[in-house]
Parts: structure tokens; sequence; C-alpha cells
């Protein structure tokens, strides 16, 4: 039987879920929530870039669209710079009774000892009240730095050190929001943004070295953080916007798992906006970018993941990729006990059921 879903959200990530939930006939879409006047009223079908009509029109009324009677609801509603609300759209659906999938808030992946108890606790409450279950994912943080690492040290004798990293060119990455005023692109260099101020990058990607740590049954010591910033060799532009000359156009961070002095585990991003920024920086493994996987031990792995799509280039692949980790998950997520869920908690998510003939 179809699991009946509603779709929260249809931005760069939440039209991809969206087309699934229409098109996979495992799901049975019910309603579809929407931040927009412009968006409301219209048919999920058009929002989702599809032809025929479902008949489910779009509403700005949450509770109207949760009152349809979904298992689940698809969260990729822009959580970063709207944290608060976020978690409490969370908290509401937990309480309703409603399992949650989601691609953000991003330490949601993993929480403990991430983010303080005073936050956790109402959606750990929320799920309790509600009999449900949430698991928030996508490729990084998501598979790229979980599911694929700890895999890989599941067949090591030792290990001394995990690194994930992302290596991309975000020119084609088209949401200003997250560009400008969450990365800082474009932004004088003594202008800091919300992702690099202190102690944010370790609580966005704090939960990738502490689940990782997890998987390895490793105590960490602390999580700390550290980042460069590029300007713009001359004004040029991208598909956010435009990046004059002198402004951030390149930056890379590192967030440590310590323990004992070491970086046990370690998050690093390489992010330009011109693949001929900083060559002295990592490189991607094909053009436009790649997610890499370095493990130190015995053995030691190199693993380089490099995503493409006959439907747009290396970015657009990556927002499809995030938003199937989640929704190809439902069913697990559905049938977990509740409360928050991780990918240590849930069975293997494979593509059961998406083989589509040539």
């Amino acid at each position: 039987m179809a699991i009946p879903v509603v779709q929260l959200g249809t931005g760069n990530v939440g039209v991809h879920a969206l087309r699934a939930l229409i098109t996979n006939p495992a799901f049975d879409l019910k309603g579809v929530w929407v931040s927009s006047d412009a968006k409301a009223g219209k048919d999920a079908a058009e929002l989702a870039g599809l032809s025929d009509a479902t008949g489910v029109l779009a509403s700005t009324d949450l509770d109207a669209v949760l009152a349809t009677g979904p298992q689940c609801a698809v969260y990729n509603a822009l959580a970063d710079n709207r944290l608060p609300e976020a978690l409490e759209d969370y908290r509401r659906v937990l309480a309703a009774g409603i399992n949650v999938v989601g691609s953000g808030p991003v330490f949601l992946q993993y929480p403990w000892q991430v983010i303080p108890e005073e936050l956790i606790k109402p959606i750990e409450d929320a799920a309790r009240e509600g009999n449900s279950s949430v698991f928030v994912n996508g490729i990084d943080p998501g598979f790229a730095n979980d599911l694929l690492p700890l895999a890989l040290a599941g067949t090591c004798q030792n290990i001394q050190q995990i690194r994930c990293m992302e290596i991309v060119d975000y020119a084609t990455y088209d949401s200003a929001a997250v560009m400008f005023d969450v990365m800082g692109f474009g932004k004088p260099l003594d202008e800091i943004p919300m992702l690099l101020q202190p102690g944010v990058l370790s609580l966005a990607w704090g939960s990738v070295v502490r689940q990782l740590a997890a998987g390895l049954g490793v105590s960490l010591d602390s999580v700390a953080q550290e980042y460069v910033r590029v300007p713009a060799p001359e004004d040029f532009d991208i598909a956010s916007g435009h990046i004059p000359k002198g402004s951030a156009a390149a930056l890379r961070f590192e967030v440590f798992g310590m323990v004992n002095g070491d970086p046990v585990v370690v998050l690093e991003h390489v992010t330009r906006l011109r693949e001929d920024l900083c060559p002295d920086w990592p490189q991607p493994a094909q053009h436009g970018g790649s997610y890499r996987i370095e493990i130190t031990g015995e053995p030691s792995y190199a693993m380089d993941v490099c995503l493409s799509s006959r439907k747009g280039d290396h970015n657009h692949a990556g927002l499809v990729a995030t938003a199937m980790r989640v929704v190809n998950a439902i069913p697990a997520v559905v049938a977990a006990p509740p409360g928050i869920v991780t990918t240590l908690d849930l069975p293997l998510i494979t593509g059961k059921g998406l083989y589509l003939p040539g």
C-alpha cells in the first residue's frame, strides 16, 4: 500500500523530492506546503515541472496540509537562516503523529553534543507524544560523510583518521540566500557571514564528526574549526548574482573531531566560484566537483564520488541526491521507533523499486 505523504517546501531540493513523491507509486501525495503566495493554489505537478495534474494544490497553511492524513512529511524548507522556525515546524509535525524526513537543519543529522539539550528535548518530546520519527540527511551533511565512510571503515583492521571532503564549484548553485547571506560570497572579507560566525561551522558540521566518531566507538575530547576566504581577482557573475572584485570568491574550512590532540575525524569543504581560483587547494576528481573520502589506517582508502546528471550539472545532481536520500528513506523511517533516528539506526536504504528501463 502506498504511504500517504506531504511535501513541505518546494525550493532547490524540495522540487526534486516532490517530483519523486508524485511519480513513485510507493507514495500517495496528500498535500504540499509552500511559503510563497505566488505558489499557493498551484497544482503539485506544476511546481514539480510535470505535465499531468495531480489535483493536489499547494497551500501556505501548514495545519491544513498536516490535516490531510499523511504518515510522513518531507521537510525541504530552507532552514539555515530560520532555525527557530524550522525547529518549531518539526515539533508541530511530529506532535501531530506524522513522521518526518528532511534535508535540514543539518545538525539534526546527529544533534547530541552538537546543539544544546534544550533544543533537542522539544523534538524528542514531540516524537514521543506523536509516536513519530524524524530523520535528517542528504549528501553533505549526509551519505557522503556518514554512510560511505563508515562502510569503508567496516573493512579496516585499524583506523587513525577519517577525512570527508566536498570539493565543488558553486558558481551554478542558484540560491542568493545560501550563497550570499549564509556563506558570505560576494561580501567584503571583513564582513563575517552567518556560516563563519564563531562556533557555527562546528554547529552545522559537528553532527558529521560526532556521528562518525559514534560509528567508530570513539569519544571526542572536543570539536574545532578553521577557515580561510580568498577574494575575487576581478568582477564576475554567478547564477545567484554578482561577485565584485575583492569580495569573497573562495572558501575552505575544516571541522575537526579531536582525541588526545589528534584530529581523528575531519570534515573539509573546498568551495570555489571559479575553477581557476586557489589552484594550490585540493582539486576535484571531475570538472565541477566531487566528494572525497580519505581513511588513514590499515588498509588506507581514498575514494572520489563524482555526481553527474543528464538533466543538469554537478550541482543539479547534488540537489537530486540530497532529496532522494531522504525520500527513499521514508519506509524505513515510518517503521522506526519514535525519536530522532540517524544513519546508525536505520537499515541500508537501497534502490528497491527504482529501476527504470532504458
